[in-house]
Order: structure tokens, then C-alpha cells, then sequence
């Protein structure tokens, strides 16, 4: 197995979570539908709004690195809910699967060696590379899942 292979399945492991931090997933099977709009010891946010916060910047990532039809979303407005709390299950539901279905495709979109690690993604310049990008996702995503997790430990169900 070349390098460049085995680079882009060690970043896919990073992309799961779980080497340096608890998967994000393991952190969502461990709070009930209930809990998620709770924002314990005045914390300025819930594991909801953290959530949709990661969902929505992967959203973002994968769009900017994989599609040609791409538009900049307005920084902060849409990169966080506009209703601080998630009344319905089937929403949250939804959210997960939207998680699940970006982080997949990212995956898929950086296994895939005919996209290349270090050339500008479809609508990057310069230093938005694929790696970047990728890097960009992992770092994101670990920095809020530890947010998370001081809210499951708050809520001592961690």
C-alpha cells in the first residue's frame, strides 16, 4: 500500500473520531432526546446547539470541497441554530443523519485518489487543498466534541 493510501485512510479513521476523542456518534447514544437543549452550569450552549453547529460546518466543508454549485454561507448567522433549543425528535433524528451522510461523503470524496491531497479543492484557492480541508473537519469537529463531552459530564451521564 502506497503512503498517499495510507494517509488518506488514516485521515478517514480521524474523520470517525475515536483516536484522540470520543466519536461523536458514542457521545450522542449516551444523552436521551430530553437532555440535548439542556445547557448545564452556565454553559452559553446545549449539546444541541454544539451539534448542529458541527453538522452544519461539515455540511459547509463537504459542499466547498466536493460541489460545483457552492455558495458561502453568512459567518455567524447560519452556522448556528436560529432556535436555541430542538423541539422535535424527528428533527434530531434528522440532524444525525445529516452528520452521518456528510462525514460519509467526505470519506468517500478523500479515498477516492483521483482527488488529490494537495491541489485547491473545487472552489478553493491556494492553501484550500483537500488536506486542508480534511484537517479542517478533524480539528473542528475534536475541539466541539470536547465541549460536548463537559456537557455529558455535567449532566453526569458520562
Amino acid at each position: 500500500m502506497s503512503e498517499e493510501k495510507q494517509l488518506r485512510e488514516k485521515l478517514a479513521n480521524h474523520l470517525e473520531g475515536g483516536e484522540a476523542f470520543m466519536p461523536v456518534t458514542e457521545m450522542l447514544n449516551k444523552i436521551s432526546f430530553e437532555d440535548i437543549n439542556t445547557r448545564p452550569g452556565n454553559l452559553p450552549y446545549s449539546l444541541y446547539e454544539l451539534f448542529y453547529h458541527i453538522v452544519f460546518t461539515q455540511k459547509d466543508i463537504v459542499k466547498f470541497t466536493c460541489s460545483d454549485d457552492y455558495t458561502e454561507p453568512r459567518w455567524p448567522d447560519y452556522y448556528w441554530p436560529k432556535e436555541k433549543i430542538c423541539k422535535y425528535k424527528e428533527e434530531w433524528e434528522t440532524l444525525k443523519a445529516e452528520y452521518a451522510t456528510d462525514r460519509e461523503r467526505l470519506k468517500y470524496f478523500l479515498l477516492d485518489e483521483e482527488n488529490k491531497l494537495m491541489q485547491p479543492v473545487k472552489n478553493g484557492k491556494g492553501e484550500q487543498t483537500l488536506l486542508r480541508e480534511i484537517m479542517l473537519v478533524i480539528e473542528h469537529t475534536a475541539y466541539h466534541t470536547g465541549q460536548m463531552l463537559v456537557i455529558l459530564r455535567l449532566l453526569n451521564l458520562h
